[in-house]
């Protein structure tokens, strides 16, 4: 049995952070599914952009689910503990739709390239997004299983208190009695190799979308497409920025107070404001809204 230690032991302030994480954990369920909901049955979105983004909704939908829940039962509840399996499913949950979204963001960068020319349908056909998608949820199992074994191969006979508010593989390796060196450079390696893979995509495929603008003639196009991928390289910034900072450094500089942040950030916050950076932001998407849930709707 492991128990998480948390934010904080007050509890006045536990009852604000419950409150609290309940509202973004209720805003990321209503947003995420929202969006899947919107896109399956507005024929208007039924192209290959907005299946990546249902299928990213239904990610961070998961993605938050794996932690909030228990954080929620954590904060009203004396005894913060989770068991050695369902510390291990958390993390390597938590890990394979992590990975997965960042294999998603590079396939959407790519869908945003070949969304540009007059080829799209022919470019981005069932047969080329279908395995994108499956390839994405295969590399973050895998990736998560690697880590997964990794981890709880070693012995944790110091201590049973995680730092943190879920299990994660920094706080676990910090509390093992075991050498661990090892799993510190699969982290790293691993982690930092799928960051420059797919950052690279996405670089390489704005790239070629920006030569795309510059040899457009329209204003209008050029504008569209700026909405288009701008919401696009906002969510990808952000969410790679946090990734970066959590697990591509020496584990030296480690600070689990102030990473535990982070990791929220990127595991909670994140799935909630991708439905405001994706959709919100996007023309199509905003009259799809109106056509569905009317045209009184406020989404300005």
């Amino acid at each position: 049995m492991f128990m998480l230690k948390g934010f904080t032991d007050n509890p006045e302030l536990q009852i604000i952070l419950f409150f609290l994480f309940l509202a973004i954990y209720l805003f990321t369920l209503i947003g995420n599914l929202g969006l899947i909901v919107l896109v399956m049955v507005d024929s208007r979105l039924h192209n290959p952009m907005y299946y990546f983004l249902s299928v990213l909704s239904s990610v961070d939908a998961c993605f938050s689910s794996i932690t909030t829940p228990h954080m929620l039962v954590d904060f009203m509840s004396k005894s913060k503990v989770i068991s050695l399996f369902g510390c291990a499913t958390q993390m390597f949950l938590l890990v394979t739709f992590g990975t997965t979204e960042c294999f998603l963001l590079a396939a959407m960068a790519y869908d945003r390239y070949v969304a540009i020319p007059l080829l799209y349908s022919v470019s981005m056909s069932p047969r080329v997004y279908v395995p994108l998608i499956i390839a994405s949820h295969v590399g973050g199992i895998l990736h998560a299983s690697l880590h997964t074994v990794a981890t709880f191969s070693l012995s944790f006979c110091a201590s049973n208190e995680i730092r943190h508010v879920f299990c994660d593989i920094p706080p676990l390796l910090a509390i093992s009695c075991s050498d661990t060196h090892m799993n510190q450079l699969l982290l790293f390696c691993f982690v930092s190799s799928i960051e420059i893979v797919t950052i690279l995509i996405v670089l390489i495929s704005y790239g070629f979308i920006l030569l795309a603008i510059l040899r457009m003639h329209s204003a209008e196009g050029r504008r569209k497409v700026f909405s288009t991928c701008g919401s696009h390289l906002t969510g990808v910034s952000v969410y790679h920025g946090t990734i970066l900072f959590m697990y591509v450094r020496p584990s030296s500089s480690y600070a689990l107070d102030h990473d535990m942040i982070v990791s929220i950030f990127y595991s909670i916050v994140i799935p909630m404001l991708n439905p405001v950076i994706y959709s919100l932001r996007n023309k199509d998407v905003k009259e799809a809204m109106k056509r569905v849930f009317g045209k009184n709707v406020c989404i300005d």
